[in-house]
């Protein structure tokens, strides 16, 4: 596209003589950089892109957009602007075509249950004839496309590509996952949110290299209300923070979900059922003066209200009536969110993404019922931020379950031992037992080793993925797989 028309996305008009220039793409890597390209500087937690600039030149690379001075030779064309991450957003929407003004867009936000509530509501749309894309922590899916994402929402380049990818393959409606960091860091600037949906709020991610403090993790989230032209916003009345969270919101519609109060969608009653391969609820529904009941395959009354989000969408949104909405959740999977594992020793192992407090602690309640025996729970923390989720975990951990092994998550450049150090000093206090094994998947294989009949073992914090970030190597790493050659090495104790 035009140069002069990119830059305008940003309020930039170039000089003249690049005003018929053609841009052959957009760039913050200086290794793909070349002649025709504009190259976005940016700051980021290890590295800052305007220290790359002069390799991005040196790879044939002429125009730069940057928030400080750069040191280049004069034949290169440097635009400043106060946030370079808001830019790269910007120009990567006007780049691709603006396709969130294509689709329906459906931006969801909340502490927990973004993955579950998105997957839900694309199965529900895919199945009645709507298609389709997802955007989120467990990869990027429309059609039979399927690509795994390093992050929850993707970096601005990727997240407009994928859109226009999309639009092409005949999506009518994309529904993403938006984290607060993708927030903090822009990574959704450009975009134009159809719809927002809220699910809770609860304390999280607060460290150096992600929010400074609990108002500022609040903040980017409320800024998915605010700032991306929703018409449309779905919550949860059953959070205290929702209504702090409509405040300002540019929703004209706003429709509430809960288990607990009048709404225009409510669930009077969830009772849980074990099922030959998993563990369920019968969920109740009431929508104007209609009951309507059906099986959800998930456990705990967070995964209850994430699919009432995810019904109320699909209804109010695009139309669909809530006999079609529902039924396609009877079938519904989410993967890494409470798989189901029979293990030869009678015992059950549950993979799940809960990787801090307040999932945690949702997960073991909602898995008490179902145990005979003994509820053990494996977990770790993640390295190198968010240092205070480590207290809560073990205190969580030690507090609900009735053993515990504590064991690498992602540890990154941090010391596994150093990490598990400090999520053992919230035992203290309690008298539930533990193990400290570093390895994961030589702890994983002690749990199995260790497990009885009527035994439950949860397995949280990795849920759908499929490495593991150890110093800066993505290490392949299954917990599905670990167990499988467990089983198959020891099938019976």
């Amino acid at each position: 596209m035009k140069l002069a028309s990119l830059l305008s996305e940003i309020g930039i008009t170039p000089l003249q003589e690049l005003q018929t220039a053609e841009v052959g793409s957009v760039t913050q890597n200086s290794k793909t950089a070349a002649n025709g390209d504009l190259f976005v500087c940016l700051r980021g937690a290890h590295a800052d892109g305007h220290s790359f600039a002069p390799a991005a030149y040196a790879n044939g690379c002429r125009w730069f957009v940057a928030e400080q001075e750069l040191d280049l030779p004069s034949d290169a064309s440097i635009w400043y602007v106060p946030n370079t991450h808001s830019a790269l957003g910007m120009l990567a929407a006007g780049f691709y075509g603006h396709p969130s003004r294509a689709l329906i867009t459906v931006g969801i936000t909340g502490t927990k249950g973004k993955t579950t509530t998105a997957c839900l509501l694309s199965q529900i749309l895919n199945r009645n004839g709507i298609s389709c894309g997802y955007i989120g922590t467990n990869g990027i899916q429309y059609g039979q496309v399927r690509i795994e994402t390093e992050n929850t929402t993707p970096d601005a380049l990727t997240l407009q590509k994928i859109l226009s990818q999309m639009q092409k393959a005949g999506c009518k409606a994309a529904v993403l996952e938006v984290s607060s960091q993708a927030l903090l860091q822009d990574r959704v600037a450009g975009m134009t949110f159809d719809t927002c949906l809220f699910t809770n709020f609860s304390r999280d991610h607060i460290g150096p290299l992600e929010h400074p403090d609990l108002e500022n993790y609040f903040a980017c989230k409320h800024r998915l209300f605010t700032e991306f032209g929703a018409k449309t916003a779905v919550v949860n009345l059953d959070d205290e923070k929702t209504s702090a969270m409509l405040a300002g919101a540019t929703a004209e519609n706003v429709i509430g979900c809960s288990q607990k109060q009048a709404a225009g969608y409510r669930v009077t009653e969830a009772i849980p059922y074990r099922m030959e391969n998993g563990f369920g609820q019968t969920v109740t529904l009431v929508h104007g003066k209609t009951e309507h009941r059906f099986h959800l395959p998930l456990i705990g009354s967070g995964n209850v209200s994430n699919a009432l989000l995810a019904i109320a969408v699909a209804a109010e949104r695009f139309g669909i009536a809530v006999p079609n909405a529902v039924q396609p959740l009877e079938s519904a999977t989410v993967p890494g969110r409470s798989e189901w594992i029979p293990l030869p020793t009678g015992a059950v192992a549950v993979i799940d993404y809960a990787h801090n407090e307040a999932s945690l602690r949702q997960l073991l309640l909602s898995l008490r019922p179902f145990c005979t025996g003994e509820l053990i729970c494996l977990f770790g923390s993640v390295g190198e931020r968010t240092k205070e989720r480590r207290i809560a975990l073990g205190t969580v951990a030690a507090e609900y379950a009735d053993r515990c092994i504590l064991t690498s998550d992602n540890p990154g450049e941090e010391p596994p031992e150093q990490i598990l150090d400090e999520i053992a000093v919230a035992f203290v206090p309690f008298n539930t037992p533990y193990v400290k094994i570093p390895d994961r998947a030589d702890a994983i294989r002690y749990a199995v080793r260790n497990s009885s009949s009527g035994d439950i073992l949860v397995l949280a914090g990795k849920g759908h993925e499929t490495y593991q970030l150890v110093g800066r190597k993505k290490i392949p790493f299954s917990e599905r797989e670990i167990l499988q050659t467990a089983l198959a090495a020891d099938p019976v104790r």
